[in-house]
């Protein structure tokens, strides 16, 4: 799957944008990212498995499109090289290994842009066999589970990836029940206005309480497009949403 704005104008000469993103096949899980572009922003995303776990990044850096893509495609160097290396094997420690992913992304970060650059982050580590999720949210909106009975906010923990070098965060802790969903919403569709209406983090609860939870792209795709129905002067930043749905028991 190519993400949208890899096919708009090239950046100037010297700075690259990220890969395409390799959406993951995973028996009993469907797991999607889709990307709206308003052409100003640094919306990323990535995916990688290791040893039966997805692990997977939202980035929102900020800055100039071509900067901020320049910086995504060295996160995204360092991410696909991390993984494999921290996530080793069956028995590892998920919240050591995705604490350290984040340190060293976050420095990546910092690096990449030669000084300070505000990065929100949404980190996470599946376990696919048994539905529990490791997650760091670096200063990004919250995520939303939904099982039978409720919706779960995952709330920000800690600062945003690119301001202090020796920031650390500590992972957190939930689980996807069978047929539940993890919605990862990137702040530009968190703040889509129609006139000073915010669609919200409500917005996106009240979607996902009736919303079919049978697929992740379908799940993305309608919650885009309720939003960009609400957004009827158009949205003014890019809109990013990530999503995994557990097939029911």
């Amino acid at each position: 799957m190519k993400i949208p704005f890899q096919t708009e104008k090239r950046p100037a000469a010297g700075l690259r944008t990220p890969a395409p993103a390799c959406i993951p096949v995973i028996p009993g899980v469907s797991v999607t990212a889709l990307y709206r572009a308003a052409r100003v922003g640094g919306d990323f995303f990535d995916f990688a498995e290791a040893h039966g776990r997805l692990v997977f990044l939202l980035l929102d850096i900020a800055g100039k499109r071509a900067g901020a893509l320049h910086i995504a495609a060295i996160v995204q160097d360092r991410f696909r090289q991390l993984v494999p290396e921290l996530f080793h094997d069956h028995d590892l420690n998920e919240a050591v290994a995705l604490s350290h992913l984040t340190i060293d992304l976050n420095r990546t970060v910092i690096e990449a842009a030669d000084g300070v650059r505000c990065a929100p982050a949404f980190v996470g580590s599946f376990h696919e066999q048994v539905g529990t999720l490791q997650y760091i949210n670096a200063g990004h909106p919250p995520a939303v589970v939904r099982d039978h009975a409720s919706t779960t906010l995952l709330e920000p923990s800690g600062l945003p990836l690119g301001l202090f070098s020796h920031a650390t965060h500590d992972a957190q802790f939930s689980v996807l029940e069978p047929g539940g969903a993890l919605v990862v919403p990137s702040k530009g569709l968190v703040e889509a206005r129609r006139n000073t209406h915010e669609f919200g983090i409500e917005g996106i609860r009240s979607y996902l309480q009736s919303a079919p939870l049978t697929d992740a792209r379908g799940l993305c795709s309608e919650l885009l497009k309720q939003v960009e129905q609400s957004a009827r002067r158009g949205y003014q930043n890019d809109m990013t949403v990530l999503a995994l749905v557990r097939a029911p028991a």
